[in-house]
Formats: C-alpha cells, structure tokens, sequence
C-alpha cells in the first residue's frame, strides 16, 4: 500500500480534472483549485464521467459518486492549499499567469512541498523564475492527454530544480501506476512535444504540397507508422533496420523534409474560415459528432490498444 498523499490540482480544465480523476481513484486526497466557481461545477461533472468510464472499462471499481464526492473543491487558495505535499499547476500557457499562480502556490503551500507544472513545453527555469526563492522545488510534471489513459509522464529538471524534488515526484507518479520520463535537459517542448509538433508540422507540408491528402496522410500514421511505434519506438527501428541505412535514408532525405519556423499556413486559412476543430464542427476534417462523442470513441480505442499492448507484455 502506497503512502497518502495531499494533492492540489491548480487549474479545473480539460487536463486538471482528469488528473484529478486519476490521483483520486489512486487513493490520494485531491484538492481541485480554480478561480472560477463554474469550473469547478464543470470539473466536478467531468470527473464523475471520466471514473464511470474507468468503471465501465474495469481499471477501478471506485464508485464515481462517492470519489466525485471525496474530492474537495475550492476558490481558497490558502486554505485548499495548506497541507498539500504536492501542488500541480494546470493553468493557460501564458508565462505571466503561470508566475502569478506560482507566487500563490508558494505563499499558500507548505514551505515543503513540491510546486510541479504541467507545462508542455514552457521552460521550467522560466517558471520558477517566478518564485526564485523556491526554485528548488519547482518541477515539470508533463501530463500526456488524456492523463487517465496514457501511462508515461515527462518529469523536467528546471535549472534549480533539487534532486530531491525530482525523486519525490518520481515517487508519486508511480504510486498511481505512472513511468516517468526523465528530461535532463530543460529545452522548449521536452521531448512528447518536439517529436509531436515535428510530426505535425511535415504531416500538414505534405498536404500543403499536394504530396497526398489529409485522408490519406492521418491513415499513413495512425493506421502504419503509429501501429508499429506502439510496439517498439523510433530509436528501436533503427536498429532493427540498421544503422547504415538510416544514415543513408536520412542523408537522402533531410534536405526535402520541411523545415519551416513558423505553423503551415493551412492553420490558419481553416480558422479564419472559423473552422477550429471537433467544436465547431469542422478543422482538417468535418464532424458530424458532438466534441464528447469523439473523445470518448478517441478514450476507447486508446484503452483498447493499451489493453492490447498490455496483454502481450504479459505474455513474454
């Protein structure tokens, strides 16, 4: 049995109330933070959903109610904060907020505990350049969407950042059935987001260029490339391909791969076209379904595969 530990989620929103979800049926006393009262009736909502479909899939037999219900749910800081050990900031990307909510973090927390921000891809050392004083404690803890389904979590030193405060989130992450991913190095977008936003960026030059359609490139990934790296990973490829011919691949291949510094233009003809995503009814693709149908069709096909894999590991 795993120690208890106090955990404030500092921002209700599409990530901060899955992780609360998650540490939750854990077994962890969770303290959801926001500004806004409606969020926090929005997140109380979604949590029940997001453990009834934990249920329903068999990952816990937590009623939803009565872990909906065992979450508290606060607009007071200081006093939602106080005997935190640990406190997860999931607030807009916008460096100048993430300051002002660590300054409240650090004044309303208990002077040990571990300030962790689920930045995907501000640098940590910025952040805690907010709260220098504390800075030894400040750590990214990167979550990947959805934080209830996908098991690896970046955990990023900052410049400061102690080792001790590394260990204890390491330490948590596992006792909720989470493997970190250590980032040594404190470089915009970690790792998750500098391979995704690679990916994303050739995969819109491809249709911008009229290589192949949207159609086809999304099933090229999600269908070939995506099925096989969920069995080994990139770096695995390369060896069993072989060291000399990816050199040579890539050789070849380098200079004709997009290398723009700026997001494809496609972006922004669909949004000026009002077209931004599964909430409007249409982005790349069109959408007959409503937002929540999709994610939750997305939850389920990522909770199969995930069973998939699973069951092969324990076969071996």
């Amino acid at each position: 049995m795993h120690e208890t530990h106090r955990v404030g989620v500092f921002g209700a929103g599409d990530m901060g109330h899955g992780l609360a979800a998650h540490f939750a049926v854990h077994g962890h006393d969770v303290t959801v933070l926001d500004h806004r009262q409606s969020n926090l009736d929005a997140a109380r909502d979604r949590i029940h959903d997001v453990v009834s479909f934990l249920n329903d899939e068999d990952v816990t037999d937590h009623p939803p109610d009565a872990v909906t219900s065992d979450i508290e749910y606060t607009l007071d800081t200081a006093s939602g904060l106080s005997g935190a050990d640990v406190v997860i900031e999931s607030v807009p990307e916008d460096l100048d907020v993430k300051h002002q909510v660590f300054q409240q973090i650090a004044e309303a927390a208990p002077g040990d505990a571990v300030l962790a921000s689920n930045t995907s891809g501000l640098p940590i050392t910025d952040i805690a350049a907010g709260v220098a004083d504390h800075a030894e404690r400040v750590v990214g803890c990167h979550w990947w969407y959805p934080p209830y389904l996908l098991p690896t979590v970046e955990v990023v030193r900052g410049a400061e950042t102690s080792d001790e405060t590394v260990e204890r989130v390491e330490s948590l992450l596992r006792s909720v059935d989470r493997d970190p991913v250590l980032v040594n190095k404190d470089v915009p977008g970690f790792v998750w987001n500098r391979i995704q936003m690679a990916i994303f960026r050739e995969s819109l030059h491809i249709v911008e260029e009229g290589i192949a359609s949207a159609a086809d490139v999304n099933k090229a990934i999600r269908d070939g490339y995506a099925l096989r790296t969920a069995a080994i990973g990139p770096l695995e490829t390369i060896d069993i391909a072989g060291l000399d011919l990816v050199q040579t691949v890539l050789d070849d291949l380098s200079p004709h791969l997009c290398n723009d510094d700026e997001a494809n233009p496609l972006l922004e003809a669909h949004l000026s076209a009002g077209r931004d995503g599964i909430h409007s009814g249409g982005g790349i693709f069109e959408y007959d379904d409503s937002p929540d149908e999709i994610t939750q069709a997305r939850d389920e096909r990522v909770m199969a595969i995930r069973r998939a894999l699973e069951a092969t590991r324990a076969d071996r």
